[in-house]
């Protein structure tokens, strides 16, 4: 009976250290794997060609590199490109490319499915099926910095887990992922170019203030009513708003960091005047900023898009406020990777 081998990824660099110890060889060979694996990203033993080929065969018969393989590529018409990424389980996730002129930012997954249940959006239909590990979430952002350098001639410059899955429900592989993208030993990116976007899971952002992480936070808040909230998204009468305002508070106050909401504007459910004075209230709480997001339907369903007016509303009454709003045009909207398209519908 085969037993199942252990990801390598999963060791720290001190296990693999005891590991090549352990086996009558040099510590050091074990600081020359991990920085094969994570700083040059290899998905091969193969490729570790600083190391004798007996080492490469027993790391072979000891460990796996559960690494993903980009299945499906799709360029859409404004540049944006869609991976469809293959696991080693043979389960797929997407991740998105969005380049702007100055800049490009990688949309990056965090569980296969969702644990949530938001009425509009696809990829709340498809079931949780499992958490991503932390060397998935970080293949998925070196695919997208390879093709950013391929097609825009530049490194990837930012990264929102805005992806299939809520990041805080996979608290743990997320954290260690960022720490290895912002390591230098890793992809050496400054969090302060990462956003890790939650719908509200308000225990988890006091967690993080506490682990005084230095990337940027974004909330979907979608509305400032309870109850309209809770149609949007029926998860959130676990985290109430009284709630999530007091875990944002703590937030800014350990971090000093703005949040930043996100306000998908439907036509007929968050865009009349009650709604918006909701919002303008809800935003006075902590400094922030609010990104006013189109909608893409997923389906002829309750959910489309409203109005250029009752975006045009929302915004002046925000900026009358003193809170700056900017309005989020989606892209990539015909290869179905704008936000709330991501379904595997391949």
């Amino acid at each position: 009976m085969e037993i199942e081998k252990k990801d390598i990824r999963s060791l720290t660099k001190e296990q693999l250290r005891d590991f090549f110890v352990a086996n009558g060889d040099k510590a050091f060979r074990g600081n020359q794997v991990y920085e094969w694996l994570w700083s040059k990203a290899s998905h091969s033993f193969e490729d570790m060609t600083n190391v004798s080929k007996e080492t490469r065969a027993m790391l072979e018969n000891n460990f796996v590199i559960n690494h993903i393989k980009v299945d499906q590529m799709q360029r859409s018409e404004d540049g944006t490109v869609k991976n469809a990424v293959r696991l080693h389980d043979g389960l797929i996730v997407e991740s998105v490319l969005i380049p702007t002129e100055t800049r490009t930012t990688a949309c990056v997954s965090s569980q296969v499915g969702c644990s949530l249940d938001c009425n509009f959006c696809a990829t709340a239909r498809l079931k949780r099926m499992r958490n991503l590990e932390p060397g998935e979430i970080y293949d998925q952002v070196v695919a997208i910095d390879r093709e950013s350098r391929l097609y825009y001639n530049h490194p990837l410059s930012n990264i929102v887990f805005m992806g299939m899955g809520e990041p805080l429900m996979n608290y743990n592989n997320v954290m260690k992922a960022i720490d290895m993208i912002t390591s230098d030993e890793g992809l050496g990116m400054s969090p302060k170019r990462i956003t890790v976007s939650t719908s509200g899971v308000s225990k988890m952002i006091k967690k993080m203030a506490d682990d005084e992480v230095k990337f940027k936070l974004a909330v979907s808040l979608h509305s400032a009513i309870e109850e309209t909230r809770n149609h949007i998204m029926p998860f959130t009468k676990n985290f109430p708003l009284p709630e999530l305002r007091e875990a944002l508070q703590y937030w800014y106050k350990k971090t000093k960091s703005k949040v930043t909401y996100e306000y998908v504007v439907w036509k007929g459910i968050n865009d009349d005047k009650a709604s918006i004075d909701a919002l303008v209230k809800f935003c006075k709480y902590v400094p922030c900023k609010v990104n006013l997001i189109e909608y893409n339907p997923i389906d002829d369903g309750e959910f489309q898009q409203a109005s250029d007016q009752a975006i045009d509303n929302c915004i002046k009454a925000l900026e009358q406020n003193d809170i700056v709003a900017k309005v989020r045009r989606s892209r990539g909207k015909d290869i179905d990777a704008a936000c709330g398209q991501l379904a595997n519908k391949s």
